[in-house]
C-alpha cells in the first residue's frame, strides 16, 4: 500500500529497515576494462597471477653470486680466495656456468642466480687479483649466509597465486600489483549511475547573477563528488523550479537513464515543496518521510520499482549528513565495496626485527589488535623488491639509523599508509595454503574484511596464544601420538577442522626417480622451507640428519617451491599436490595432512569466525569447491 502521509517521523534504525525492503542494493552489474582506466575501480572477480614474480631467483645487489659455505669465516684479516668463472651475468641474460664449490661468478643487480650459488657478496666486500682475460680469483673479505641479497622466483608471487580478492577498490598499489603480473584488462563492477537533481525556485548555479532571496546550488556539487568519492558515476540533472511538470518530466528521465535518483529540497509540508509529490506518484513510492535525526528529520526515502530515490532536506549540513548515513551505504553496496569503517598510531612489535646500523629503515608493517585492544605491528618482510608487501602494509615504521634491534614487544608509533587503521572483521595468522585464499575469497563475498599474515603454523599459534588473530590455520603432525594439530592447541583453543591436503614430493616430469634415490644423488639439488613451517617439519622428519645440496634455500611459499623446480634451480621440493599439479610437477605423495584452524575460545561466535564455520559446514558450495581443488573434508 503507498504511503502518502507526510513527516511521520520514526526511529532511524526502523527507516532504515524499511526503505532497505523496498530497494535493490547489490551490485549494478560488471564490465571488462583496460589496467589504465582501473584507478578507483572494484574488481568483481579474484585476480591470479599467471607468472611468478620475481620470474626467476635474482640477486638484489652487484656483485658475486657464491657458494654461501665457501665464505664461511672469511673477514678482513683473513679473507677467503675463490676462483673466478670467465661468465659475467648481466641482468636479462640466462646464466650457462654453474658455481661450483670454490669459484664465483660476477653478477649485476637484477641478474638471474646460476645454478648452484645460494647467497651474492656485494662488491664492496671484495676485491679481484689477476689481470682481465687470464685465471682470476675473488679476495672475499666478509661471511655470508644462504640467501644472502637474493630474492627467490615466485616468492612475492607466484603463479596461480590469488594476489586481489573481488571487491577490492583499485589504488595505485594495486594497480602496481596488477602491472607487475602483466594483467592489462580487468573484470568490474559497473559503477552505479546516479542522478543529481537540486529543486527550488532559490536556486541558482555557481557562476550565474546572484540577488537577494537567492541561493548557490551547493547541494548539486556535494552530492555529485560525494558519489564520486564512494565509487558511482554522478550525473547532474540542474536545478528545477517549483514546477511540478518539469520536475515529474526530470525525474521520469532520470529513472529511465541512472540506478538510484537523489533530490534535495522539498521535503517538508511547504506549499512550494513539490518532491513529495511528485514521488509519491511512483510504485511503490514513499517508504518513510521523516527519521528521528538532528539535522535531517525531513528526509524521505523511497522507490520505484526496486530503484532507490531519496528526497535529502534542502539545507546542505542536512542534506550532507542524511546522505552519508542513509545514502553512501547504498551506493557503496552496489559498486561492489563493503561498508566504510569508521596518522600515525602506536602499536607494538609482534617480532624482533634487525636493522642496518647507518640507515634509516622504513619498515612496512601489518596492524592486528592483541588483548586489551593493544595494535601490534607484524613486520611484512618479502624484500625491497617485493610488490605485494607494499600492496599489503597498513603503514611503516621508522627504525633510527643507530638501532640495530627492535625487539618483540617494543613500542613502536606507525605512520600509516591510509588514514585510518584498516580495521577487519576476521585476522588470520598461521599457515598459508592456497585453499585458504578459496575460504578468504568466500568470507569476502560476504562482506566481511580479512587481513591473512602467513608466518607459518608455530607463529599462527603464538599469535592465537597472544590473542591477536580470530583464526590461526596450521597443520602439524605430533610424533608421539601420530595426531595431527589437536595434541598443539593451548588453554583457551578450540579447533576448527578445515581439510586434508596431500603434501608431497614435486620433481620436473623429466626426473621420475622415487624419493629414496633422489635423496641418495649427491647431484641432485632440493629446495627448503622455511623454519616454522608445517612443511619444513615435515621435510625435516624426511631427511633426518641429512643436509643435501640446495637444504640452506629456505623459500616461505609452496608456489616459490614450485618456481624453483620448474626453472630448474633445484630439482625437488616439498610442496602440495595442486601447486605441483598446477605447475606441470611430477608429485609423489609423502603424507594426507590436516589443514585445520586454531581458533581462541572467546573469539569462536564473533560474526567472521562464525560465517567461516558455516562456511565448512558438509555439502555446502565452499565444500565443494575445495574438494574440486583437491582439498577433501575431514572424515566424520
Amino acid at each position: 500500500m503507498k504511503q502518502t502521509q507526510f513527516l511521520k517521523v520514526i526511529d532511524r534504525d526502523e527507516a532504515e529497515r524499511r526503505w532497505h525492503e523496498v530497494i535493490d542494493r547489490g551490485p549494478t552489474g560488471v564490465e571488462t576494462i583496460v589496467l589504465e582506466a582501473a584507478l578507483g575501480r572494484v574488481l568483481a572477480e579474484d585476480v591470479r597471477s599467471e607468472v611468478d614474480v620475481p620470474g626467476f631467483d635474482r640477486s638484489n645487489m652487484d656483485g658475486f653470486a657464491v657458494l654461501a659455505t665457501d665464505t664461511f669465516g672469511a673477514s678482513e684479516e683473513e679473507p677467503v680466495r675463490l676462483q673466478l668463472n670467465t661468465e659475467t651475468i648481466p641482468t636479462g641474460i640466462m646464466p650457462k656456468v654453474e658455481v661450483v664449490p670454490g669459484r664465483a661468478t660476477m653478477i649485476a643487480t637484477g641478474g638471474m642466480l646460476p645454478r648452484g650459488a645460494d647467497a651474492v657478496v656485494p662488491v664492496e666486500m671484495t676485491d679481484i687479483e689477476g689481470e682481465p682475460g687470464s685465471e682470476q680469483t675473488l679476495v672475499v673479505r666478509g661471511s655470508r649466509v644462504p640467501g644472502a641479497a637474493l630474492s627467490f622466483a615466485g616468492t612475492d608471487m607466484g603463479r596461480g597465486e590469488t594476489v586481489l580478492f573481488s571487491g577490492t577498490r583499485l589504488t595505485s598499489r594495486e594497480t602496481g600489483l596488477l602491472a607487475a603480473i602483466g594483467r592489462d584488462e580487468l573484470v568490474v563492477y559497473r559503477r552505479p549511475r546516479v542522478a543529481v537533481i537540486s529543486t527550488g525556485d532559490e536556486i541558482v548555479q555557481p557562476g550565474e547573477a546572484m540577488r537577494p532571496g537567492l541561493v548557490y546550488d551547493s547541494n548539486g556539487r556535494i552530492l555529485a563528488d560525494a558519489v564520486t568519492e564512494l565509487g558511482g558515476e554522478p550525473k547532474f540533472y540542474g536545478a528545477f523550479r517549483d514546477d511540478l511538470d518539469a520536475l515529474r518530466s526530470a525525474l521520469r528521465t532520470a529513472l529511465d537513464e541512472t540506478d538510484v535518483v537523489l533530490l534535495s529540497g522539498g521535503t517538508s509540508k511547504g506549499e512550494g515543496d513539490l518532491n513529495g509529490v511528485v514521488v509519491a506518484e511512483l510504485e511503490p513510492g514513499i517508504a518513510v518521510h521523516g527519521v528521528a535525526l538532528k539535522p535531517g528529520k525531513p528526509i524521505c526515502l523511497a522507490s520505484h520499482g526496486r530503484l532507490p530515490v531519496v528526497i535529502l532536506p534542502g539545507f546542505p549540513t542536512s542534506a550532507i549528513f542524511t546522505f552519508h548515513e542513509f545514502v553512501a551505504p547504498v551506493i557503496r553496496s552496489m559498486a561492489g565495496l563493503s561498508t566504510e569503517r569508521a596518522s600515525e598510531v602506536p602499536a607494538r612489535m609482534a617480532q624482533q626485527v634487525t636493522s642496518e646500523r647507518g640507515r634509516l629503515e622504513y619498515l612496512l608493517v601489518g596492524l592486528v589488535e592483541g588483548d586489551g585492544g593493544q595494535l601490534r605491528a607484524y613486520p611484512m618482510g618479502k624484500g625491497s623488491g617485493s610488490v605485494t608487501t607494499f600492496s599489503r602494509a597498513d603503514g611503516f615504521v621508522r627504525v633510527g639509523r643507530n638501532t640495530e634491534i627492535v625487539e618483540a614487544d617494543a613500542g613502536v608509533s606507525v605512520t600509516l599508509i591510509g588514514k585510518e587503521v584498516p580495521i577487519a572483521d576476521m585476522v588470520v595468522i598461521g599457515s598459508h595454503c592456497a585453499g585458504l585464499d578459496t575460504i578468504a575469497s568466500a568470507l569476502a563475498r560476504q562482506g566481511f574484511r580479512l587481513k591473512v599474515l602467513a608466518v607459518g603454523s608455530h607463529g599462527g599459534l603464538a599469535a592465537a596464544r597472544r590473542g591477536e588473530c580470530d583464526v590461526a590455520p596450521f597443520h602439524l603432525l605430533d610424533p608421539k601420538t601420530e595426531t595431527y594439530n589437536a595434541p598443539f592447541l593451548s588453554e583457551g583453543m578450540r579447533l576448527l577442522p578445515g581439510y586434508r591436503r596431500m603434501q608431497g614430493v614435486a620433481t620436473r616430469k623429466d626426473e621420475r626417480r622415487d624419493i629414496k634415490a633422489l635423496l641418495q644423488d649427491p647431484a641432485v639439488r632440493m629446495v627448503n622451507r622455511n623454519r616454522g613451517s608445517g612443511t619444513r617439519v615435515l621435510i625435516d622428519q624426511l631427511l633426518g640428519d641429512g643436509q643435501p645440496p640446495g637444504f640452506p634455500f629456505e623459500p616461505r611459499s609452496h608456489y616459490a617451491v614450485a618456481a624453483a623446480v620448474v626453472q630448474g634451480r633445484a630439482d625437488w621440493g616439498v610442496t602440495i599436490a595442486s601447486v605441483a599439479e598446477q605447475a606441470g610437477l611430477h608429485f609423489q605423495a609423502l603424507t594426507d595432512e590436516h589443514y585445520d584452524f586454531a581458533v581462541p575460545k572467546d573469539r569462536w561466535d564473533r560474526p567472521a569466525v562464525r560465517a567461516l564455520r558455516e562456511l565448512l559446514e558438509p555439502g555446502t558450495a565452499l565444500r565443494k569447491e575445495l574438494d574440486a581443488m583437491g582439498f577433501t573434508a575431514p572424515a566424520s
